[in-house]
């Protein structure tokens, strides 16, 4: 199942040519008409299981935009097995907060949705996998948030979802310190001595291959060294993968009781209609959800 995400966004339209590309048998669950404005011979459909190949449908009715309807169904649908994944389009998180929406992105809603306390946000691009200690935080509020517990967590997310999901029999975990050069053992900062050397032993001593913490500006010399990086916050991990192949990169929701991945990019309302919008990370993240179900079965 894919979402396309808000209307107004390039969302319809690269789904509509991504899933055109992949060949899938999927269906469309957001706003019908921006859909059919780019594919107009699109079925559409009143269930789930109506019809076969490229399909739209509309989410049940309610007071929510659109998109969010359209995430609580695809959710519910791939929670009671009837979707093997779901598949993410662009979401305009101002738009949605100014209508009320009061999560910080997909990411967030989903893990209420799906009764989960922490998924761990990854994205997978290129040579590289990347999975977040945090998320949509503000700096300043990174290093109060990176605790033994959180980084345990991600370190032992990571690992299962790299075993189960992608075949990988000893994953292979390279950490992040949070400070320049790793804090230079304290100089310029503890956060490396106090809390993430201690998660990452914690981690090995339950089986994990965890190494670190490493220097930031390091990490993503080699992309053979590891299995997946893992970063203390949002850019930290994701602006050095998005700069080596961004537009293709996958989001890649790991803890959750379903698959979901999703494009690595925004709305960019401005390219609407002028086939300037790249469908290529919507193929990548048609091609992952459609390899982890594949592992899943």
């Amino acid at each position: 199942m894919v979402t396309p995400g808000d209307p107004l966004g390039i969302g319809p339209e690269v789904a509509v040519r991504g899933l055109r590309r992949s060949g899938a048998d999927a269906v469309m669950v957001g706003d019908v008409a921006a859909v059919l404005r780019f594919a107009p011979e699109v079925a559409v459909v009143r269930s789930l299981v109506e019809g076969s190949g490229l399909r739209v449908l509309a989410p049940p009715p309610g007071d929510e935009p659109v998109e969010v309807r359209a995430i609580r169904y695809g959710v519910a649908a791939c929670l009671a097995g009837d979707a093997r994944a779901l598949v993410t389009g662009p979401i305009h998180k101002a738009r949605l907060a100014a209508a009320g929406f009061h999560h910080a992105g997909h990411t967030e809603f989903l893990a209420e949705l799906c009764g989960v306390e922490r998924p761990v946000m990854a994205f997978t691009g290129g040579e590289f996998r990347v999975a977040l200690v945090t998320v949509h935080l503000p700096l300043r509020a990174v290093p109060d948030a990176i605790t033994v517990e959180a980084v345990v967590h991600t370190l032992r997310t990571a690992h299962r979802a790299l075993r189960d999901q992608r075949g990988i029999a000893a994953p292979r975990l390279l950490v992040c310190g949070l400070n320049p050069h790793a804090g230079d053992a304290g100089l310029l900062g503890r956060e490396e001595i106090d809390v993430i050397a201690p998660a990452i032993a914690v981690a090995r001593g339950e089986g994990i291959d965890a190494r670190g913490p490493v220097s930031a500006e390091t990490a993503f010399s080699d992309p053979r060294a590891s299995d997946m990086i893992v970063a203390m916050y949002h850019d930290q991990g994701l602006a050095p993968l998005k700069r080596g192949d961004f537009g293709r990169s996958v989001n890649w929701t790991l803890g959750l009781p379903i698959v979901r991945t999703s494009v690595d990019h925004g709305t960019a309302d401005d390219l609407v209609g002028t086939g300037k919008a790249s469908a290529e990370s919507m193929v990548a993240a048609l091609a992952l959800a459609m390899e982890l179900t594949a592992a899943l079965s």
